[in-house]
């Protein structure tokens, strides 16, 4: 009676029914569960290259643009120092400039100097000829004695402008 109490027990027949499926299905069953744990570790390892590709050309991205970012500070140092040169050279050559404009200025107002100079020597020249003439004449208007001498005062009188003209323009 117990024998056939056990198989007269569902449970027995379920757990009998368990075993032969997986006796006749657990291979079929395991391959497929197989496969597809295998196909989720080749996804991840797929997933896993991937991401180690795109940190190469992440490293590589970084690599290049740090190069470019130390070739544009050297240009721009470059750049910067060429600016300060030239900014010197022509600072030296507007002060060059200015120190020969100042010096042809100082050139000028001396010749005009010179030339009031000279103009107001020969004024004060030719003033005090005629004022020597003028003298001359009233010396000899006042003495009758040298009545006889005055025409050849009278002639060395007329020519002392054009004497002293012919002195100035030497």
């Amino acid at each position: 009676m117990h024998e056939a109490s056990f198989f007269a027990n569902p449970r027995t027949w379920a757990g009998v029914a368990f075993i032969l499926f997986f006796l006749l299905f657990g291979r079929k069953l395991w391959a497929a569960f197989a496969a597809m744990l295998d196909a989720r570790a080749a996804a991840v390892r797929a997933q896993l290259e991937e991401a180690q590709t795109l940190r190469r050309q992440a490293e590589d991205m970084l690599r290049e643009a740090r190069a470019g970012r130390e070739r544009s500070l050297q240009q721009a140092q470059e750049l910067l120092e060429s600016a300060r040169a030239r900014a010197v050279r022509l600072a030296e050559q507007a002060a060059a400039e200015a120190n020969e404009a100042a010096a042809r200025r100082e050139r000028l107002a001396l010749d005009r100097i010179r030339a009031a100079e000279k103009e107001a020597l020969d004024h004060v020249r030719a003033t005090a000829a005629e004022v020597a003439v003028r003298a001359a004449e009233q010396v000899l208007r006042e003495d009758p004695g040298l009545a006889a001498e005055s025409a050849l005062v009278d002639r060395g009188i007329a020519g002392l402008p054009a004497a002293l003209s012919g002195r100035r323009a030497a």
